[in-house]
């Protein structure tokens, strides 16, 4: 299915959980900050169109960033949630058309690798929805009650951790994220605005390497995961 293909980098995050006077899209490992790790990532794969990098109001950081990189990107403000901060970076992408495909990355997965970014392309070129990077859950899961305790442990044959890029079509995924919001749905994924039309986003299993920065702690992991992963690809 045709169309250009294009990036949105959420990097406007507040950071409640993780703290700390460096905001988060900043913070450096393996000598390079957070951002600039997804930036390269998109910067290596062939044929993109162009980007858009979302950042918090005021953010002074983006411009020491290397020449290199924001050539043929968008830098945007960020609302007040993630869903409103990625409506911000599909509507600065003026030049894209309604057809055209975006994939929608966190700054805060560094070590998110290149094929599986173009495995998420290619299959998602030939679907009719989208998709997104995910992976097989593969821990026991527990519900818990408003004490603390387990209430019951749930079948994890059916669940999947949501990785990203996720991919779809800009019109279509701007849409649903407006629905969503008028109706007073904050979309913690571009899959779930996408579910809340009746739609069925395709999983693409990704790399366990793939991980979140969320806490302090994340961060050794991440440059563990992120050295990892540049053996792998």
């Amino acid at each position: 299915m045709g169309g250009r293909t294009w990036f949105v980098i959420a990097a406007a995050g507040r950071a409640t959980r993780y703290g700390g006077p460096v905001p988060k899209p900043y913070l450096r490992i393996a000598g390079r900050t957070l951002l600039e790790h997804s930036m390269r990532l998109f910067a290596s794969i062939p044929g993109l169109a162009g980007g858009a990098v979302v950042l918090s109001s005021g953010d002074r950081r983006y411009e020491r960033l290397p020449p290199s990189l924001r050539r043929r990107v968008v830098a945007v403000a960020g609302g007040t949630t993630r869903a409103e901060s990625v409506l911000n970076g599909l509507q600065s992408l003026i030049a894209a058309d309604a057809e055209d495909w975006v994939l929608v990355h966190d700054a805060a997965r560094p070590a998110a690798a290149r094929r599986d970014v173009e495995a998420l392309i290619a299959a998602c070129r030939r679907d009719a929805v989208g998709g997104l990077l995910a992976l097989p859950l593969a821990d026991t899961v527990k519900e818990a009650d408003g004490e603390g305790r387990s209430a019951r442990t749930l079948p994890r044959q059916m669940l999947w951790r949501a990785l990203t890029p996720q991919m779809f079509r800009i019109g279509r995924l701007t849409a649903a994220i407006k629905a969503a919001l008028a109706a007073g749905v904050d979309p913690t994924d571009e899959a779930a605005a996408i579910e809340r039309e009746g739609l069925r986003p395709r999983l693409i299993e990704g790399s366990p390497l793939n991980v979140k920065v969320t806490r302090p702690g994340d961060l050794a992991i991440a440059e563990a995961a992120l050295r990892s992963a540049r053996r792998r690809s």
